[in-house]
């Protein structure tokens, strides 16, 4: 988004040049040899670890950690690869401290568990920094599979497909593969353009074939894939944004969440960036509190989240919205937009408090107002089409059907997280491979 007469409060170079680096540099800094060493040897190595029942790829984290307490991290990354390809990104987007270290006995006993997700990225970096890339592709068996989206369930789905020996082509529509890792995640929790080095690390199985620019619906048809290939897996993502329904939120100033963080994660100078003085973000997950935050970053004054409901309903976690409040940002509970203020621009916003009830969310009488020159939708996703002959449920595509399997944000059931996006990919190539193979 530029600047325009009609949003003359959105402006770039709200700070000194020096700081953007600064606000913007790795969050969680990688442990070092040492670190990873003490983190390890906290581990009791359950024998029936709950930290495996709580990652959705059942990583053997009780092994890949005493692989790291041997001096062994290779091994330990071989490890996470064989359930989770790509690791590397997990270990740094996961929501660790609701899954595996929620789940870790020294959680229980001390309130302080095993550093998990670290020593995952300790394992992936080292030994991507190696070059190492442990997997042998099979004999080709002269299947060819289209997957459709090159995010975190196609990539997972394709290179498992290409290690069973399958000729893979990856169909997607924006210029760079990545998906949500490389359009979708605050720019402090991947820096150094990781997700393209996971994703040139991953190719490097072969047989995978990527093609950017290439979109569902209107560059192919569901049809004429099904015709060409003998199996296809859609992994498309949620590309439509919902809107507030609220009186003036087409004026200027008014975006979507998720377009601004693409914008953001693709921008060569931060500095350049426009962001408004006082920044208004309506949601409650983790787009919205990577929007905020990164508001915040990029250096708009005044920064505040509002979601509708209580706070033990926002999706995004406590370490999150703890994240959130210690960079500045306000976090307003219970309350709903009304209608955005403004003559051609957003000057503010006017919220109604709100009550939930068994009837669901009812706007009480008592409104506020935020004063906003920016204002970011945050208030979920939806599949943009709805490719042709696929049953829908809740706004998402359900089950497979003959020759097409789906997974990932798309898919009906399951969580919006990469690392079940991972799984879904995985688990529909050995579905496929299972099919293909009679």
């Amino acid at each position: 988004m530029t600047n325009s007469p009609l949003t003359p409060g959105i402006v770039p170079g709200r700070l000194p040049a020096a700081n953007y680096a600064k606000n913007f540099a790795d969050h969680a800094p990688a442990l070092d040899r040492h670190e990873a060493q003490v983190a390890a040897d906290r581990c009791y190595f359950c024998h029936d670890a709950p930290c495996i029942t709580a990652c959705p790829t059942s990583i053997d984290i009780p092994l890949f950690i005493r692989q790291i307490s041997t001096g062994t991290p290779d091994a330990a990354a071989t490890t996470i690869w064989s359930q989770n390809i790509l690791g590397g990104m997990c270990a740094r987007v996961c929501p660790t401290e609701t899954l595996c270290e929620e789940a870790c006995v020294r959680e229980a006993a001390e309130g302080k568990p095993v550093e998990i997700g670290q020593l995952q990225r300790f394992a992936t970096d080292t030994a991507m920094a190696r070059g190492l890339h442990p997997f042998t592709r099979a004999a080709r068996t002269g299947k060819r599979v289209a997957v459709v989206g090159a995010g975190p369930a196609g990539l997972s789905c394709a290179h498992r497909l290409a290690l069973h020996g399958h000729d893979v082509v990856v169909l997607e529509r924006r210029p760079k593969a990545g998906g949500l890792n490389e359009y979708g995640i605050a720019s402090y929790k991947a820096t150094g353009g990781f997700a393209q080095r996971e994703v040139d690390w991953l190719l490097q199985i072969g047989g995978i074939e990527i093609r950017t620019g290439v979109e569902l619906g209107r560059d192919v048809s569901l049809d004429q894939l099904q015709a060409d290939y003998d199996a296809v897996f859609l992994g498309v993502g949620l590309a439509g944004v919902n809107a507030l329904r609220a009186e003036g939120e087409d004026k200027a100033g008014v975006r979507d969440a998720v377009d601004f963080i693409a914008e953001l994660r693709q921008s060569p100078d931060l500095s350049k960036l426009p962001v408004g003085r006082d920044v208004v973000v309506i949601g409650g997950g983790m787009t919205a509190v990577d929007a905020a935050v990164q508001s915040k970053l990029l250096g708009a004054e005044t920064v505040t989240i509002v979601y509708r409901r209580g706070q033990e309903k926002m999706s995004a976690s406590g370490y999150e919205q703890d994240h959130a409040v210690q960079t500045g940002v306000r976090i307003i509970h219970n309350a709903a937009p009304v209608r955005v203020l403004g003559n051609g621009k957003a000057d503010a916003v006017e919220f109604a408090y709100t009550e939930d009830g068994p009837g669901g969310l009812v706007l009480s009488s008592e409104t506020f107002t935020l004063k906003a020159d920016q204002v970011f939708k945050a208030i979920g996703q939806t599949l943009a089409g709805t490719p042709g002959g696929l049953a829908v449920e809740g706004g998402k595509l359900k089950g497979h059907s003959g020759k097409v399997w789906v997974g990932g944000d798309c898919a009906a059931g399951g969580e919006d997280l990469t690392v079940t996006a991972v799984a879904e990919g995985r688990d529909a190539a050995e579905a496929i491979h299972a099919s293909l193979m009679g």
